[in-house]
């Protein structure tokens, strides 16, 4: 046997042992349309928020079958700076956090596997020191169609008024969650008595699979991916790669994982419609204190969708 097939096997065999996924030839991204994508400062705007119309001048819309992004895309900044600046549903807002950002988005496939490559920069971004670990997080949310939560909302989907942070919380440390999952949801959130038919909403599809990326300066990224259904829970081993680069202020960051990752994995497959939307945490900051964006659509190879993963 040469070296380098021993060298394949001991890298084969490490990478089952220790849980990683191996790294991916990532796609020519500079042949792959791209698009801009407004992440702001959301404050403590709950799902809950976003449906009370004593809070929300939209809910009425909302609750009407509009969607967040139907009203409010190109408004992304005036509301980040808004809530950036504690005028507005932020009680501890972070000084001198800028509003937004923009992300520069591409998608890609390559018939095995779903990239996601997001270019930003993090200029202006105090050290919010919340999180010693990483100094910037990015995720993106996947769903397909079974949680209108998401569909309508995105991120907003699972977040509400009682999790880590937010004015209902109480002191818990409550995660991200779905609302059916729960017995009853007040404007309150939902607290923690869960409903009676988990088994059959998980059956259903009923979860948000997201993706993300852990980052410092001059440092490998580190992979992770979860679900969130009641409760926000971490993959192990990871479906997820990342790469990242990080250059004169700007961040270059690479997700991936395989179309069809087995059970407990959203499959990809041509032509279906599917949710995305990204978060990302900038300045050592954590839990709520991120940038969202609003609900986008992403088709494989073909069809109609804000972003069209083609084939590279």
């Amino acid at each position: 046997m040469t070296n380098s097939a021993k060298m394949l096997l001991i890298a084969t065999a490490l990478t089952g042992i220790l849980g990683f996924a191996p790294a991916l030839a990532a796609p020519n991204w500079s042949a792959v349309p791209a698009k801009d994508v407004t992440l702001f400062y959301p404050g403590q705007s709950s799902w809950e928020w976003s449906l009370t119309t004593a809070d929300h001048p939209g809910a009425d819309k909302f609750r009407a079958g509009k969607n967040c992004a139907a009203c409010h895309t190109g408004d992304e900044k005036t509301m980040g700076a808004l809530l950036a600046s504690g005028k507005k549903n932020e009680p501890t807002p972070i000084a001198g956090k800028p509003g937004s950002l923009i992300a520069k988005v591409q998608f890609a496939n390559d018939g095995q596997n779903l990239y996601v490559h997001l270019v930003f920069s993090d200029a202006g971004q105090p050290n919010a020191k919340m999180d010693n670990a990483y100094d910037t997080k990015v995720a993106m949310m996947i769903e397909d169609g079974s949680v209108l939560e998401a569909n309508r909302a995105g991120c907003w989907g699972s977040c509400h008024e009682d999790s880590a942070a937010m004015p209902a919380a109480g002191g818990a440390d409550r995660t991200m969650y779905l609302p059916k999952t729960r017995a009853h949801l007040s404007r309150q959130g939902g607290g923690d008595a869960l409903a009676a038919d988990l088994q059959k909403l998980k059956a259903g599809g009923y979860e948000l699979e997201y993706w993300q990326a852990r980052l410092n300066p001059g440092k490998p990224a580190s992979a992770a991916n979860g679900v969130i259904f009641d409760k926000r829970e971490e993959t192990k081993p990871t479906a997820v790669t990342a790469e990242a680069t990080y250059s004169g202020g700007t961040w270059s960051v690479t997700l991936s994982r395989k179309l069809n990752a087995g059970a407990g994995f959203t499959p990809i497959i041509p032509g279906k419609r599917y949710t995305v939307a990204f978060a990302i945490h900038a300045g050592h900051t954590a839990k709520r204190f991120h940038y969202v964006s609003f609900e986008r659509s992403m088709v494989l190879d073909q069809g109609d969708a804000d972003f069209v993963a083609s084939k590279k």
